[in-house]
């Protein structure tokens, strides 16, 4: 192999799949790459429409008017898979990889259905060279699998195989792509790996372009996401023992957060961590320990997410506890649904949990979210109270029918309610009218601050009775 290869020349790039990482690292692509043709590519017609329009799927500030910028000029939205695939020269696959429900590894392993239907469709329709760019979180020595498939293309294509794992955080999306912290591509023919690097040097210096082999670029995206929530659960254990001993989790948070060896990223308590990855990769970490005969070290990772079922169930106790042992019949305004804010992603949502489990105890809910529609929350909400056979029994049906209020405003929510709980950190709530919100709910007036927004907020000389977490 040559020691610096001369980079294939990338014109055309294809991204199978337009969800929360697709769409909006393929419009970042084109942005910082006009020479280059990127077309996402979908089998959801009614995804596909809605990129396609001024009302995106996925809401990430910046994310409008950069798709904006480059749609129909060197970004296409399509579901034209096989000719898209067909002409390009780098295909990106970037599809769901959820967590099994069903058979070998249910509750931990990754479902690889659409990772394998992508390889075989461009194994299926592919002609001359392609670089296969695996932009979903994997579990490691995937692409091997995908390899494979591919080498088994009837068509005379072949295929170098790279690994090019995302670390965006939603809400900061936009920001996280136009200055990565890093860029990690994994590969075995250092050609390809260079015509990668080269569509990134667009814009991101490149000493934050690191190459490594395929294994250890897989294994990176599961332990980064290992080690943030690790940090997540840690610190929400020590909020529980904070409440019991007076101390303040957030002036112990800051404490430690100024040793240099630990840093003060990842140490805000809350109700719990959230989102698309934390949970899923975790236990796709698990699953792979176990397989691999490390069980102490499966163990291990499981409790973080053990640990943050935990402080979900424990905001619920804390709330019936505080409103006399009994939620039944009161109105409880929810503020926030998505999982974090400047997100309309809902994806293990701390909310979905709570408002389940306070429904359980008959509570009415009034639910409030800037971003998320009230059908997301009303099939979240659907989803989370089935039973194992994935049926919804007539009680929990009546629940969610006659217990649960979609409102437009978080006044609205609060209006006649006995509590209301905090549940994602938009910056809207710190500006509500507290005095005209006290006066329309019932007295005592509760707050559940379940992300310590509004500690600084006075609301116990606003006449609130006011809980946050850890302190």
């Amino acid at each position: 192999m040559l020691k610096n290869p001369s980079p294939i020349a990338v014109k055309k790039i294809c991204c199978i799949g337009a969800g929360y990482v697709g769409g909006p690292t393929m419009a970042m692509i084109a942005k910082q790459c006009p020479h280059i043709q990127v077309t996402v590519v979908d089998i959801n017609q009614q995804r596909i429409d809605e990129w396609n329009s001024e009302e995106l799927p996925i809401y990430e500030p910046g994310l409008h008017e950069i798709v904006s910028e480059c749609r129909g000029k060197n970004l296409t939205f399509t579901t034209d898979v096989d000719e898209t695939i067909r002409d390009a020269d780098m295909v990106f696959i970037s599809v769901n990889t959820p967590t099994k429900t069903f058979g070998v590894g249910a509750g931990r392993a990754a479902n690889l259905e659409f990772v394998e239907k992508c390889a075989r469709k461009i194994a299926e329709v592919s002609i001359g060279h392609k670089i296969v760019v695996e932009k979903s979180t994997l579990p490691v020595r995937t692409a091997e699998a995908v390899k494979t498939i591919l080498s088994n293309s009837t068509t005379g294509a072949s295929f170098d195989v790279l690994s090019n794992p995302e670390f965006l955080a939603e809400g900061t999306a936009v920001e996280d792509l136009i200055s990565p912290d890093r860029v990690l591509i994994g590969g075995e023919n250092e050609t390809a790996i260079n015509a990668l690097v080269e569509v990134y040097a667009n814009w991101v210096p490149r000493e934050r372009l690191l190459t490594t082999n395929l294994w250890s670029s897989e294994l990176s995206k599961l332990t980064a996401n290992a080690f943030l929530a690790q940090r997540v659960s840690s610190i929400n254990a020590i909020s529980a023992l904070c409440e019991a001993t007076g101390a303040d989790v957030d002036e112990v948070s800051t404490a430690i957060g100024t040793d240099s060896r630990i840093g003060p990223k990842f140490l805000k308590a809350s109700v719990g961590f959230g989102g698309s990855c934390f949970q899923k990769d975790i236990l796709n970490l698990v699953y792979l320990c176990e397989y691999f005969g490390l069980p102490e070290v499966a163990q291990y990772w499981e409790q973080v997410v053990t640990m943050n079922d935990h402080q979900k169930q424990r905001f619920v106790n804390r709330m019936v506890r505080t409103m006399f042992n009994t939620v039944s019949d009161k109105r409880i305004a929810i503020w926030g649904f998505a999982f974090k804010k400047d997100t309309n992603d809902i994806r293990e949502s701390a909310a979905i949990y709570v408002c389940r489990d306070l429904l359980m105890e008959k509570a009415k809910l009034a639910i409030y979210d800037p971003q998320v529609k009230p059908e997301q929350m009303r099939a979240a909400l659907e989803s989370v109270m089935q039973d194992e056979n994935g049926e919804l029994n007539a009680m929990k049906r009546e629940l969610l029918d006659n217990n649960v209020q979609y409102c437009d405003n978080g006044a609205a929510a609060a209006d006649d309610a006995h509590a209301i709980a905090v549940l994602t950190e938009w910056d809207e709530f710190k500006d509500c009218d507290f005095e005209a919100i006290r006066d329309s709910m019932k007295q005592p007036a509760f707050v559940f601050d379940g992300r310590n927004l509004l500690k600084h907020a006075d609301l116990c000389d606003k006449g609130f009775t006011y809980f946050g977490i850890g302190f």
